[in-house]
């Protein structure tokens, strides 16, 4: 009978080596060494087998580990929006009066100087809250982005033009870089609310002035909109500064960025920043072409 092998042995019979692990075959005249020779590169091919499915194993529990990450972080967001939607609903019911209450205030003491001065200050309080509403009930918004074909550029412009007076006041120069036949295909009034927190993030950095670079270009595979600030650049704790309620502001909610970070995902696209290697920081947002080519 012919003896059965495997791959990991020789079959000798009688000095005649019949197949090696390796699928050589060896004659009758085959010596030691030839069988040493073919015993080795058969160990060494199960070896660079095992090597090779331990490294996929280690990449897909790598890989697993990371996408548990995000889930438990997608988890903690939902339960988080759901909380703060609640909270910023209730607070503006609760505000929409006040509006009103002010404004019949300040009919009544409009000749008290001393009291119109009191008026704008629980107005400037009262603006800070309701921003902070805003930015919860857009944290919390879930709509799906209103796809249309636009000129990146223009709104660029505009949310600069709308900035303009509180840029002149910090001594901000503007320094954009954007053809005017770039075109992008988003949803106009989300992505205008990211471009307008991240020009506020920067100019806030700037207090003694400084140069905001906004940049428009199309990258192999995408739009890419990056502004840049000459401020004092990101800190240790920069890979927190997307996350819910993370600020080194004193006055700030945490939240603005972490919207950005969501407009971007909405779209598929995504958000990163850096430093400068003339100093100060970059944020970048990344906005893929195959939108338009899906609704195509």
């Amino acid at each position: 009978m012919k003896p059965n092998t495997s791959e990991t042995s020789l079959a000798v019979l009688g000095g005649r080596v019949t197949r090696t692990a390796s699928g050589l075959e060896l004659g009758p005249n085959s010596d030691l060494e030839m069988i040493l020779s073919a015993w080795h590169e058969a160990t060494d091919r199960l070896q660079r087998t095992h090597e090779a499915l331990r490294s996929e194993v280690a990449r897909l529990s790598d890989e697993l580990e990371t996408k548990n990450r995000e889930l438990a972080r997608k988890n903690r967001l939902a339960d988080l929006g759901q909380m703060a939607s609640h909270v910023a609903h209730e607070v503006r019911n609760g505000l929409a009066p006040v509006t009103l209450y002010f404004s019949l205030l300040r009919r009544r003491i409009q000749n008290d100087s001393g009291g119109i001065a009191i008026m704008d200050k629980l107005e400037a309080g009262f603006t800070a809250l309701d921003t902070t509403v805003n930015d919860l009930l857009s944290f919390t918004s879930d709509r799906q982005p209103q796809y249309r074909l636009f000129a990146i550029g223009q709104l660029v412009e505009e949310v600069c033009d709308s900035l303009a007076p509180q840029l002149t006041a910090q001594t901000v120069e503007i320094d954009l870089d954007t053809e005017a036949s770039l075109t992008v295909f988003a949803d106009r009034d989300m992505l205008r609310r990211a471009l307008l927190n991240l020009i506020l993030n920067s100019v806030d950095v700037m207090a003694n002035g400084g140069t905001l670079a906004i940049t428009c270009c199309e990258s192999h595979n995408g739009i890419e909109i990056e502004v840049a600030d000459s401020g004092p650049g990101l800190g240790e704790e920069r890979h927190k500064i997307f996350e819910p309620f993370f600020t080194t502001k004193n006055d700030g909610t945490g939240l603005g960025l972490a919207i950005v970070q969501r407009i971007a995902e909405a779209h598929e696209g995504r958000v990163w920043a850096s430093n400068c290697p003339e100093g100060g920081a970059a944020f970048t947002i990344h906005l893929p072409h195959r939108n338009l080519e899906a609704v195509a």
